[in-house]
């Protein structure tokens, strides 16, 4: 499986790094991805799937088999890792996990498993 990941404050970044996957970065022009793949997403704003996640999904959501999210559970209690649930539902994916932030050690351990490493 592959793996495809946005971060804008390094938070999934660092994630993804502790979970020891071979991710690629979603940048501006990002190659679409011609096999299966699970994305890391963090929510943007007041719960809004980040434009270039938006952008590179509709590039290649076909191949898309899983979101995992991030979040801040104290500043968007209310829209925790939206971004997560509203790919899952537009791309009939599940979500996977949702994480505060680069994740707690049971949060990673949780999300290892769903994973199958």
């Amino acid at each position: 499986m592959k793996y495809v990941y946005a971060s804008r404050h390094g938070k999934t970044e660092k994630l993804v790094q502790a979970l020891g996957l071979d991710a690629v970065k979603l940048e501006e022009g990002t190659a679409a991805m011609g096999e299966d793949f699970i994305i890391f997403t963090y929510t943007d704003g007041k719960g809004i799937v980040p434009k270039i996640v938006e952008d590179y999904l509709k590039t290649c959501g076909d191949k898309l088999k899983g979101v995992v999210a991030t979040g801040n559970m104290e500043r968007h209690a209310d829209t925790y890792c939206w971004a997560g649930d509203i790919i899952a539902k537009d791309y009939n994916v599940p979500c996977l996990g949702k994480l505060e932030g680069e994740g707690t050690d049971e949060e990673k351990a949780a999300l290892k498993q769903a994973l199958g490493l």
